[in-house]
């Protein structure tokens, strides 16, 4: 079967998702020394997902000499 063109997922579009993974989960709890791998998956604390939002640059006005 083929994929719908308005299914695809272009490389502009990828936005920031605010649930990650199991895998993603555990890998960011060790970061942060709060789960180790003889814990239980079940009741895993929760993870805050960092949004990244980029500000536009100023335009910088350029004054003309007379």
């Amino acid at each position: 079967m083929t994929l719908d063109r308005s299914l695809k997922v272009r490389a502009g579009a990828i936005k920031s998702r605010n649930v990650l993974t199991r895998a993603e989960r555990v890998a960011r709890l060790q970061e942060l020394d709060k789960f180790n791998e003889k814990d239980s998956i079940v009741g895993m604390p929760k993870v805050r997902v960092v949004k990244v939002s980029l500000k536009k640059k100023k335009k910088v006005k350029k004054e003309d000499d007379k």
